[in-house]
């Protein structure tokens, strides 16, 4: 069991789905309130996504990013940004192989176009953020006709990227090769220690939300790595109790759960502060972002 555990909220993601909720936010003040109210319900590190202010779709403006984290960092709430690099890596297939493909949807980019925002706000110097994921590998995503393909030399030129700029990666897990992939970056030297890994369970079609393989993944993890991980929708708070059990961290937040409880819509705060009486219970405290900080050795 995990006694010091490091909370990280979710506050949107990309997902249409998520606007069905009165609490999504969907403009840079919007996100970055929702992330000051989580921070302050007990979150150390906020991970965020940033959307069209005009449509609620999702967005990998750089400007919308910048807004988030100045708005954060100006509120004067203590918290770890940790921006995606998600965005730009799915892929639409036709039925008819390559006469129809890509079909739309699609907004397949190169590994520093993912990561474009990272790139400049770090050049910039002011609005950095302390961590950006990197999707450890491809899958079939949902239903359909859509995958996200990160490649093995896509990950490698987002770690080494990630290291020059001097942000910590997120080594996002979604299924059980992610993980093998995880050891090969660490192997080469692409990522530094203590190797930061989330483990994400529930999303078809990658490792299901069952305890099963959580603990196969967890006994897999690489020596002296820190890992979280979480479950979509109704997973999503037992998850935060198996977690600690096993001795790891914890997700909440609205890109991966909307509810509270059954047809309740859930914020941000009231996510994280489920989560915060959950660990509290077992025993546990949540870590403040200072405590968060120096374990996981961020600079």
């Amino acid at each position: 069991m995990n006694p010091e555990v490091i909370i990280t909220c979710a506050v949107t993601g990309d997902d249409t789905k998520v606007t069905k909720s009165p609490h999504c936010p969907v403009t840079p003040a919007q996100i970055a309130a929702s992330a000051v109210e989580a921070a302050r319900a007990g979150a150390a590190i906020v991970h965020i996504h940033v959307r069209d202010p005009a449509t609620g779709a999702f967005s990998m403006a750089t400007e919308h990013y910048r807004e988030v984290v100045k708005n954060i960092r100006a509120s004067g709430v203590d918290v770890i940004v940790n921006l995606t690099c998600g965005m730009g890596g799915y892929i639409y297939v036709g039925d008819k192989g390559m006469s129809d493909t890509p079909a739309p949807g699609t907004d397949f980019v190169s590994q520093e176009d993912r990561m474009r925002h990272v790139i400049e706000l770090c050049h910039e110097g002011k609005y950095r953020p302390e961590i950006a994921t990197l999707d450890c590998g491809s899958l079939n995503f949902g239903d359909g006709n859509r995958a996200y393909v990160s490649t093995p030399n896509y990950l490698r030129k987002g770690a080494a990227i990630l290291r020059e700029l001097g942000v910590k990666p997120e080594l996002e897990v979604f299924d059980t090769g992610n993980l093998w992939f995880v050891h090969q970056l660490i192997k080469e030297g692409l990522i530094g220690a203590p190797a930061l890994i989330q483990l994400c369970a529930g999303i078809p079609w990658g490792v299901p939300a069952d305890v099963g393989h959580l603990l196969a993944m967890v006994n897999t993890v690489p020596a002296g790595s820190i890992w979280t991980s979480f479950a979509i929708s109704r997973m999503q708070m037992p998850w935060v109790a198996q977690s600690v059990l096993l001795g790891g961290n914890v997700r909440v937040g609205l890109e991966d759960n909307l509810y509270l409880s059954r047809g309740v819509y859930a914020s941000n705060a009231q996510l994280v502060t489920k989560a915060v009486t959950i660990i509290e219970a077992m025993g546990a405290k949540p870590l403040s972002p200072a405590a968060a900080r120096e374990r996981l050795q961020l600079h």
